[in-house]
């Protein structure tokens, strides 16, 4: 038996011979390796990775553009600015000179429904409010600052009444106050005849807020939410509004007792 299994295996190493007989020998200096050719690819890279780019540099937020603000970039540099942006003269010639393209900021489309604002804050909220400031700047609103103006200890009652009493005067539309959770801010506020704050830790309580409840006064924790969150909850409270008459009768009952309790 063992003796035909040899003569079996001898067979197959033949026959297989016979088959790698019948392909052509290369040398091994004829085999190249299976890659693309490596200047190709650092050009299409390149090429790529230029288109793909948006901008070199941001200079959206000046108003005018100077020398200063072009040198050290690479010739061919793509660099974003206001669409009334101003330039020096040398700046300009720079621009020309390095063959720099100009990207010309789009103005935000804004949904806000609201042209007049009063903030406030806390220590605990002071970085929160000036971070808030040019965000609501920048959708063009009219901003009163009521304090506080530094990161020292202060009580949080006091803004919270100084921007309640603005907003429950008429003299703005709405008011935002921050203080570590947004909660004592609320309380504090309510208390003003004609204010309705509301505590917002998300787009949809802000938004409910607004079209449900009538809120005029939104308070927000600093420490509760990220910078981006905070932003996305103020616009979602400012560009939304009480228009339901469901609501606006269940509104109405909240400012009926308001006035039972004032006389």
């Amino acid at each position: 038996m063992s003796s035909t299994n040899d003569e079996t295996r001898e067979r197959v190493r033949a026959l297989v011979r016979e088959v790698l007989a019948g392909f052509p020998q290369e040398s091994p200096d004829s085999v190249q390796p299976s890659v693309a050719n490596p200047v190709e690819h650092v050009v299409v890279n390149s090429l790529k990775d230029k288109f793909e780019r948006e901008i070199d540099r941001d200079e959206s937020a000046k108003s005018l553009i100077t020398e200063d603000d072009i040198r050290g970039l690479e010739p061919g540099s793509r660099i974003r600015v206001a669409a009334d942006a101003k330039f020096t003269p040398l700046a300009r010639d720079l621009i020309a000179e390095r063959g720099h393209t100009l990207v010309t900021k789009e103005p935000r489309q804004s949904t806000i429904k609201v042209k007049s604002i009063a903030i406030g804050a806390d220590h605990g909220g002071f970085e929160t409010k000036e971070m808030l400031k040019g965000f609501l700047g920048d959708h063009g609103l009219k901003v009163r600052d009521f304090g506080t103006n530094s990161k020292d200890a202060v009580d949080y009652p006091d803004f919270a009444q100084a921007v309640a009493q603005a907003v429950g005067a008429g003299h703005v539309e709405v008011g935002i106050v921050v203080d570590g959770a947004g909660i004592g801010s609320a309380m504090a506020a309510n208390k003003v005849p004609g204010v309705r704050a509301a505590a917002c830790y998300s787009t949809v309580l802000a938004k409910n807020a607004r079209e449900h409840n009538g809120a005029n006064l939104l308070t927000l924790g600093s420490g509760q939410n990220s910078p981006d969150e905070i932003r996305q909850i103020v616009e979602a409270f400012l560009s939304s509004e009480l228009t339901e008459e469901r609501h606006k009768k269940r509104v109405g009952k909240i400012g009926d007792i308001d006035r039972q309790y004032r006389r």
